[in-house]
């Protein structure tokens, strides 16, 4: 009885040695992940008196009004990875409001971008979403979808995956946008210069709402904006230079190099059903189809 209990304890410190190899000497991928509140990984750039901190910091309303709109960006920048965040929009006549969801390089001649752009409407009528996708300097290749819910009644989930192979936007794990590594046809992709995380909340009534046609109703002001489960998973810049370049990141392996045949149906569904505009078949902006536009799926 005492050797069979002292095999058992034996037994019992050989599971505690091992767990413990496990949990503290595995190695651990260099990426930085989700915060628990707003002001772990995020600063005020823009009007911090519009800017609400809620349920603890765990989410955020912004206000835009006459007298200003306001910002927020991420306190790093990120060198390929994924970004997320649940928004709800304005509800109601929100025409001429813009609120925007992007990650940018903050360089001037030769920034590299990623924009989600929630154009307001009048009561009734669908929200647009904006994207557009900067590299090198290089922009306007602006993509536009009426979103086929309601923004504003929920919170919804929108998305940016960001590898060497392509950009997805995605709402809600659906792709509304994918734009692939074309270098080999001589097209820009940002892949070079880290990116902060931004969003506003600001007016831009000359332009959102029908070309400018729809001004903004300032007596409808003040106007809401609400945020929740910030998420950042990429190589943090300053950090390891070996990060980026790592095959092993979750978000460069093979099953996010390009869409599953279920992703890839429902963005041909978004494509057939929601786009209202793309740049690759105005004609009048481009009398010659831009070479991504050949690239598909």
């Amino acid at each position: 009885m005492v050797k069979m209990a002292y095999s058992l304890t034996k037994f019992s410190n050989k599971i505690v040695i091992f767990l413990f190899l496990i949990v503290f000497l595995t190695p651990s991928p260099v990426v930085y992940a989700k915060p628990a509140t707003f002001l772990q990984d995020f600063r005020i750039t823009w009007s911090d008196s519009h800017i609400r901190q809620l349920d603890g910091g765990r989410a955020i309303q912004l206000i835009l009004d006459q007298n200003s709109g306001c910002g927020f960006a991420s306190k790093s920048q990120y060198l390929f990875g994924r970004v997320s965040m649940k928004i709800k929009l304005i509800p109601g006549d929100s025409a001429g409001t813009v609120t925007a969801f992007y990650m940018n390089s903050d360089t001037d001649q030769v920034r590299d971008e990623l924009d989600f752009e929630f154009l307001g409407n009048r009561s009734g009528q669908p929200y647009s979403v904006q994207t557009n996708v900067y590299a090198h300097g290089k922009g306007d290749r602006e993509q536009r979808v009426n979103l086929w819910f309601d923004p504003a009644a929920d919170f919804h989930t929108y998305s940016i995956l960001w590898n060497h192979h392509h950009v997805v936007f995605s709402v809600d794990e659906v792709p509304i946008r994918v734009y692939k590594n074309n270098e080999a046809r001589g097209v820009p992709f940002p892949k070079f210069q880290p990116m902060g995380v931004y969003s506003t909340l600001w007016e831009a009534d000359d332009w959102a709402t029908r070309g400018g046609l729809e001004k903004i109703d300032w007596r409808k002001a003040p106007f809401y904006a609400y945020y929740k489960d910030f998420d950042i998973e990429g190589c943090a810049v300053p950090g390891p230079s070996s990060c980026a370049s790592n095959p092993s990141n979750w978000w460069e392996g093979s099953s996010y190099q390009q869409l599953d045949p279920v992703a890839a149906r429902r963005y041909r569904w978004v494509r057939l059903n929601h786009l209202v505009y793309d740049y690759c078949t105005d004609k009048r902006r481009y009398p010659v189809t831009p070479p991504e536009c050949f690239a598909g799926i």
